[in-house]
């Protein structure tokens, strides 16, 4: 029979993070077992909370997403008395995770150093804009600061209209995924030498890394890219976004053989008789535009995707968020959830969970998102604290 533990099952994750970066990168690990024990100031908690919500009830829909599976403390880091439930917590603990400002967590006496005094072989992951070191590490960072900063934007747009951030929060969410992967090969490691180790995250960096294409492209050539729409990076004139009679198509056709076929298939053959070299389609795509543009523009899109699919052609619509949220393909995945609605139980509320598949032990939600505060009492009775002494925390404002 096969073993049903997940692979950070038994594991214990201190979660000091907050709005998405942070957040969503610990959430990955609560799917994967680990009890994540999340840390919110009182009163007010994770910003995100409320963040891209006209609701009051502190669990706006980015919030629920990035907080599946984890159990929520209040906690007032600046209060004397928060020091001993952090120690005690963080002797429990196999990793911590932070994303304040660099500098910020050890003025408050939760620094890496600190933290490993109680617990030798602590994972211990800080993620930041910048880094932990260098000019700009102390700096605030957003999402669309460091698409700025990274040189994202500037790859980004169209000529006409200058460079442009994604509508998404790219920064943030690959951010989380590729700190996710730093601590899990962190706990990995810790599991091969039984050392701990100290984790740097950087939306920088991983902005960079998501640019490495481009980026190696420019450090090998000394050739800046230039703003092209949504051309393929590759410039070539028949993978883009083109109009149909009623919507949008994206076509990729870079293997010669696809050129070949999708000029056939347009009626105009004599394009690649014409211009049979990448480089020679590249120099003429406002000719090549010229032809095949208006023959795209004539007909509906769904003729074009079922001929371009018959003959091994990447294509796709230009699909909406609800068409992707009852897209077929993935109810064959795990991507999305469904957890009772914090406004009303009764009710379920669908949101996106994992962005992978295993067999045996998948990646799996372990309780909704929680309230703010919600495992006070739980936790702290787990770390030895009585009834009464948990109430006068409550009532001197610890937790």
């Amino acid at each position: 029979m096969a073993d049903a533990r997940q692979a950070f099952t038994g594991l214990r994750i201190i979660d000091f993070t907050q709005v998405l970066a942070g957040p969503f990168a610990t959430q990955q690990l609560a799917q994967l077992g680990a009890d994540v024990i999340k840390i919110e100031q009182p009163g007010s908690g994770d910003i995100t909370r409320g963040l891209m919500s006209t609701g009051s009830d502190g669990m706006a829909p980015s919030f629920l997403t990035c907080n599946l599976g984890k159990r929520a403390i209040t906690l007032d880091l600046k209060h004397p008395r928060a020091k001993e439930v952090v120690q005690r917590l963080v002797a429990t603990a196999d990793a911590v995770v932070e994303n304040f400002k660099p500098g910020t967590i050890e003025r408050l006496g939760f620094g890496y150093e600190a933290l490993k005094a109680i617990k030798p072989d602590l994972v211990y992951a800080s993620i930041s804009g910048y880094g932990q070191q260098g000019p700009k590490s102390e700096l605030p960072a957003f999402d669309g600061a460091i698409q700025a900063s990274s040189g994202m934007m500037s790859i980004s747009g169209h000529p006409e209209s200058g460079p442009t951030r994604t509508g998404y929060f790219s920064v943030d969410m690959s951010t989380a995924l590729n700190a996710a992967f730093a601590i899990s090969a962190a706990l990995f490691r810790r599991h091969l030498t039984g050392e701990g180790q100290r984790v740097d995250v950087s939306m920088l960096d991983t902005a960079v890394v998501m640019q490495a294409a481009q980026m190696s492209n420019y450090l090998v050539t000394s050739t800046l890219p230039e703003l092209m729409g949504n051309r393929s990076p590759t410039k070539s004139p028949t993978a883009n976004v083109f109009a149909s009679s009623d919507g949008f198509v994206q076509i990729v056709g870079l293997r010669e053989a696809h050129v070949k076929d999708l000029f056939t298939l347009l009626g105009a053959a004599e394009l690649y008789d014409q211009f049979p070299e990448p480089a020679a389609r590249i120099a003429h795509t406002d000719e090549i535009n010229a032809v095949i543009k208006p023959i795209l523009a004539a007909k509906p899109s769904q003729h074009w995707l079922d001929a371009l699919a018959n003959l091994g052609i990447p294509c796709a619509p230009i699909q909406t968020l609800d068409q992707v949220a009852a897209e077929p393909q993935l109810d064959h995945r795990l991507i999305f959830t469904e957890i009772p609605n914090p406004q009303d139980p009764a009710q379920r509320s669908k949101v996106v969970s994992a962005s992978h598949v295993t067999e045996p032990a998948p990646p799996r939600v372990q309780r909704a998102t929680p309230t703010l505060g919600q495992d006070n009492d739980a936790v702290l009775a787990e770390l030895g604290y009585s009834t009464q002494e948990v109430a006068q925390m409550r009532a001197d404002g610890v937790i």
